[in-house]
């Protein structure tokens, strides 16, 4: 998998790689929800942090791409919003316990014992009541979908990504499709999206 040297090249590009949109799950999912404190995990250039904190959350937004979160920077003053953008591994970052009111972990495609520990500790971040949510590549997308990681291991699926959130209520475990523009047309990406509530 690539390290953070790997990302700082991708993200040395003059523009943004996944566009500055939001995730149609992330705005599908969120947009009805009380805005409050928010941690965006692994927020690459920072789209979809930049978008919560223009709903009105206070956004705290982890990568471990100095460069990724420099365009994230750069994208939040254009919006006229504040993120408090933090440069941290995941593999060594604890957030505090139970002190926010929203965890998004989007796209983040790590071994599976790494994952776990990540997916554990955003777990662990959940205020009660509020909001886990996850999306990712889903394993089907190997076969069905277009784009993603070509890796079945860091691939998602939506009972394995639930089955590691034992601690949290689960309101929805599923596949969904996103419209996805390639040369031969639009073809469909399968996604896993989860989306559970702390207790």
């Amino acid at each position: 998998m690539a390290g953070r040297a790997e990302w700082d090249q991708r993200y040395q590009t003059s523009e943004l790689i996944w566009t500055a949109t939001p995730n149609r799950f992330v705005v599908s999912e969120l947009a009805g929800l009380r805005p409050g404190r928010a941690l965006d995990v692994g927020t690459g250039e920072g789209r979809n942090a930049v978008w919560l904190a223009e709903q009105g959350w206070q956004v705290t937004a982890v990568d471990f791409s100095a460069v990724g979160l420099a365009k994230g920077g750069r994208l939040a003053e254009a919006r006229g919003v504040t993120v408090d953008w933090l440069a941290a591994d995941l593999l060594e970052y604890q957030p505090a316990p139970k002190a926010f009111d929203l965890v998004l972990v989007a796209y983040l495609h790590l071994p599976p014992a790494e994952l776990a520990t990540v997916l554990h500790r955003a777990a662990a971040a959940v205020a009660p009541g509020g909001t886990l949510l996850v999306v990712g590549h889903d394993l089907t997308n190997l076969t069905d979908g277009v784009g993603g990681p070509p890796f079945p291991d860091v691939l998602y699926t939506p009972e394995a990504i639930a089955a590691a959130l034992p601690t949290l209520d689960i309101r929805r475990a599923v596949r969904v499709r996103r419209p996805v523009e390639t040369d031969a047309g639009t073809r469909d990406a399968i996604d896993t999206l989860v989306h559970a509530v702390g207790r």
